[in-house]
């Protein structure tokens, strides 16, 4: 893969990483309308995925997906949908499973590697909706949902023109190192909040799957 330079130069104090990730996900507030719309999956669970649109019609959609934890309302995604919608594209900001405020009626969720819920989501708005051009764009955890899409899929629709993926965590067992150190301690300890939460509502939906005790066990993402 080429190394290309980059010519952004974020003004201070965006220069730090850290203070820029922090702000875009947990600071930065963007009020957006967009309208939400549950579908079935094909293993007959479900997802929900936000809209937003363009001020004239258009044949043109962006499919956003969100990073680990994040969901179509976080900022960095909406930010991004605004924005499209400026450029005359419409914008789904898709909510992984669990990620949508409720949780997912079947036992297991979403990684790094579930491409079928967004064949699923691509082929709901084939069929419902009139679109000449479809671009992905994945952020971190979605970028490798994207990427592997795309290299697994030898027949992908002819409405997709373009996929973009950002900051993506193409190694994850080197990403999950890196989350460990020290200094990303903050990130860890938020991550593990909310997936510790999440698992305790899947204890509870599956009680003989999932024992309290193997919860309590849990202190790393490892």
């Amino acid at each position: 893969m080429p190394l290309i330079k980059s010519h952004f130069k974020p003004s201070l104090p965006f220069k730090s990483g850290f203070i820029s990730t922090v702000y875009s996900g947990l600071i930065r507030y963007i009020k957006y309308p967009q309208k939400r719309e549950r579908i079935k999956l094909s293993d007959g669970d479900f997802l929900d995925f936000d809209w937003s649109y363009a001020s004239e019609p258009t044949n043109s959609l962006a499919i956003i997906l969100h990073g680990m934890e994040g969901h179509g309302q976080r900022p960095y995604v909406s930010g991004i949908a605004r924005h499209l919608n400026t450029q005359h594209m419409d914008a789904i900001c898709v909510n992984f499973r669990g990620c949508s405020g409720q949780i997912n009626t079947q036992f297991f969720s979403f990684h790094s590697g579930q491409t079928e819920d967004l064949k699923d989501v691509i082929a709901h708005v084939i069929s419902n909706h009139n679109y000449d051009s479809i671009f992905l764009n994945g952020i971190s955890l979605g970028g490798n949902i994207v990427l592997k899409y795309l290299g697994e899929t030898s027949d992908v629709p002819k409405q997709i023109k373009a996929a973009m993926a950002v900051s993506v965590p193409v190694d994850l067992a080197g990403s999950s190192k890196a989350l460990h150190r020290f200094k990303n301690c903050l990130f860890h300890i938020y991550f593990m909040i909310g997936l510790k939460l999440k698992l305790k509502q899947k204890q509870r939906q599956f009680p003989t799957k999932i024992s309290r005790l193997s919860l309590w066990r849990i202190w790393t993402l490892r």
